[in-house]
């Protein structure tokens, strides 16, 4: 190989330390806890990280995993046939965070590394990723700086990029049986390695480090919103969309469950409390009407006026 994978095994961890030093000062000290497992089959392990009943989040993780094996799981074969046979290694970090208050959105980010190898044949690799944002009650200056913060980290490598990741992203997180969007979007990218290593390298860099100025003055700036039950009401109701897209839809879910991966670690991104209500509508004109109306709809929020 031409790269170093420890090299990138370095940088995620070194991450996820960054990612939940931010997020504990953010809340007030509260600490992750940490879980550090190992793999049963195959190989590999990792660090869960989960903050549980903090003053701001309510449920959040932040998980660093590296696992291989000799044979590619179902759901990277049947779209990957030519890496039959090959053995691998995936690593990454992965994020979720669900606030208390319902004026701050849910937030989901990741990276990843995967590389394919087989004696006698040069290594396939590549780097995936990307971050969205999913509000119950949204505002348009939110949504204009998440992605113009994510356009702006992009742009130094190609004016291109954003507008590509984006929709992807809006057409990844988009929820086939419901016909609509779980959120507004932001960056998702894939089976990357179009450039050379360390360009997809610095690419993937700059996606994640720009999550925690993407996310964290929405949070400062909705923190203090008061809200009563049918404002968390409505947060729940909506976590079950979240919940559907991680269950059906992931590909990180159903890659890590089809792998061996830990399920606890896995399944960590699922929200504490969710409802589910047959055939609701919200009501006309609300600020739940709102979010359907205006926030769920394609926006090029980046240029937005």
């Amino acid at each position: 190989m031409n790269f170093d994978i420890n090299d990138v095994r370095s940088y995620f961890m070194q991450l996820q330390d960054d990612i939940c030093d931010a997020l504990a000062q953010e809340d007030a000290g509260k600490q992750f806890v940490e879980d550090a497992w190992d793999r049963n089959e195959g190989g590999g392990g990792g660090r869960s990280r989960v903050i549980e009943n903090g003053g701001l989040i309510e449920k959040g993780g932040v998980n660093f995993s590296h696992i291989m094996g000799k044979s590619l799981p179902a759901a990277a074969s049947a779209k990957r046939p030519e890496l039959a046979g090959r053995s691998f290694q995936a690593m990454g970090v992965s994020l979720v965070i669900h606030p208390h208050n319902p004026y701050i959105p849910t937030s989901h980010a990741n990276v990843r590394f995967f590389v394919a190898e087989k004696e006698g044949h040069d290594p396939v690799w590549w780097f995936g990723g990307g971050y969205d944002l999913t509000p119950y009650y949204g505002f348009d200056e939110d949504c204009i700086s998440w992605h113009q913060t994510a356009r702006n980290a992009l742009e130094p490598y190609g004016k291109d990029l954003y507008p590509w990741m984006k929709d992807w992203c809006d057409d990844y997180f988009y929820l086939k049986h419901r016909q609509e969007p779980r959120g507004i979007g932001g960056l998702f990218f894939d089976d990357f390695n179009s450039k050379s290593f360390d360009e997809c390298f610095n690419i993937t860099k700059a996606v994640a480090e720009s999550f925690i100025p993407a996310y964290l003055p929405i949070m400062q700036k909705r923190k203090s919103i008061q809200y009563g039950e049918q404002q968390k009401s409505f947060q729940h109701y909506r976590r079950g969309r979240y919940v559907e897209f991680n269950l059906v839809y992931d590909r990180g879910t159903i890659f890590g469950l089809q792998s061996g991966g830990r399920t606890e670690s896995i399944l960590m991104s699922l929200p504490p409390k969710v409802e589910w209500r047959y055939n609701w509508q919200p009501e006309a004109g609300s600020e739940e009407a709102k979010l359907y109306d205006h926030f769920l709809k394609a926006n090029d929020w980046a240029n937005h006026q």
